[in-house]
Order: structure tokens, then sequence, then C-alpha cells
């Protein structure tokens, strides 16, 4: 056997940590979204595969037996493709898909199904702090007339492509009492989300709740039609079931 890890999230992670101590030969491959990203131990590639023909040529090429995919759920472009792929190629492939986030008592969240479906709920001058990543900033485009932060894993390599706006460094994870102490120094007003799901990344909404924040909640794009865990130890399973 030989796997084929699609990382770039915790689980990810933890999978090739996992997959080396079991010694279960495995290649993980990265899309190049963060320039120093952390090492996962197995060998790596990073950037894309050159569209559908190029990842296919990439699994004949590699021996590819089976595939992980521990992609971020907003990834959902990789996913498909990987699925249908490996679907027409009869290589097995999990998807390894965290529960989504759920309001509770006390959250005060609006869900939207785009990006741009935020501008109707932000007023005029609001502080808004966009959690979102830099890939999809171009989409706040309409929202001239608030200030938007846009908290990023790597230093800017060009300026912020709004006016009103500018971006803020800062690595994960953040304690929930560090995500109050800056939304405060920043006089936050909303918070703007995907719902990616998983208990590292739930401080920001954690904060949101206990500082009566308002919060835009980007649902879930559609994920492929294929096999899902929905943890670690479920993936892990599936593998040496193999």
């Amino acid at each position: 056997m030989k796997l084929l890890l699609l990382a770039g999230t915790g689980e990810a992670q933890a999978l090739a940590k996992a997959l080396v101590e079991k010694g279960i030969p495995a290649v993980a491959s990265l899309a190049g979204a963060t320039r120093a990203p952390r090492p996962t131990g197995l060998p790596t590639r990073i950037g894309g595969f050159g569209g559908d023909e190029g990842f296919a040529a990439f699994l004949e090429d590699e021996g590819i037996t089976a595939v992980l995919d521990a992609t971020h759920p907003y990834a959902h472009r990789i996913s498909e493709r990987t699925a249908r792929i490996c679907d027409e190629k009869s290589i097995p492939y999990c998807q390894l898909l965290r529960p989504e986030w759920a309001p509770g008592p006390g959250d005060r969240w609006v869900q939207v199904q785009r990006e741009e479906d935020v501008a109707a709920l932000v007023p005029e001058g609001a502080v808004v702090f966009l959690a979102t990543g830099r890939q999809t900033l171009d989409r706040f485009a309409n929202m001239g007339h608030a200030q938007l932060i846009c908290r990023q894993i790597d230093p800017p390599d060009r300026p912020f492509p709004f006016v009103n706006g500018r971006f803020l460094v800062g690595r994960p994870p953040f304690s929930v009492e560090e995500e109050k102490n800056l939304f405060q120094e920043l006089g936050v007003d909303w918070l703007v989300v995907k719902n990616a799901g998983g208990a590292a990344a739930m401080s920001k909404l954690v904060a949101a709740r206990e500082l009566g924040l308002d919060v835009a909640m980007i649902v879930r794009p559609p994920q492929p039609d294929a096999l899902k865990v929905a943890s670690v130890a479920e993936a892990l399973d599936w593998v040496e079931g193999l």
C-alpha cells in the first residue's frame, strides 16, 4: 500500500504522525496556501497538481493505492476532484470531515451562503474582523462602509486590497482570553467566520459569545458524495482496514 494524505489541517498533522509511528507507507500533499507550513513528518509535496490530468498522472506515477483527504472543509473543489478521479480509477478514497459548529445559548450567529452576503448585515462604520483568510478577501469588496481587519498566518506580501482595511498577522491556536482581549482592543463589532468546525479554532466563537458580538457564519459548500469519517481515529481505522 502507498497512501496519499491530502493535508493542511490539524487532523492531517495528527494523521501524519500516526502513519509514521505505524510504519504505513504514505506521502503528504499540501496546497501551498501557507508559506511556512509545519512539517508533516512524511515525504511531502507542495503545490497544485496541474488539474485533473496532472492529479491522475501523479496517482499513477507514484503508485498511490489509497487517498485520505484531510483538507479544509472549504477546499471543496480539491475534495470533489479527488473523489471523482479516485472513483474513476477505482482507488479507495475517504474524506475526514470534522463536524460543523452549531450555535448554542448566547450565540448571535447569522448564517450566510457567501462572503458577499455579509455586507447587508453590517451597519455603517462597524469594525469587522475577518477570520476567513486572505484567499477569499476579494469577496468583501462590497463592504466599503465598514472597517475590515483580516487575520492571516503569513506576513502580507502585498497591500490590503481596500482602503478601509488592514491585515493582522497571527498564527493559531489562540486561547479564548487572547481572542477576547484582541476583539476588545480592536473594538470589533462583527466577526466573520467559515464553519470549519473543530475544537482548536472555536476559541474565537466562544470569545464572541462572551462579548456579545454578532457573528456572520458562512455555511459550508457541498462536499463530495463519498465515504466520510469525522475523526482521526476513524480515519486510521479506515487506513488499517485497507
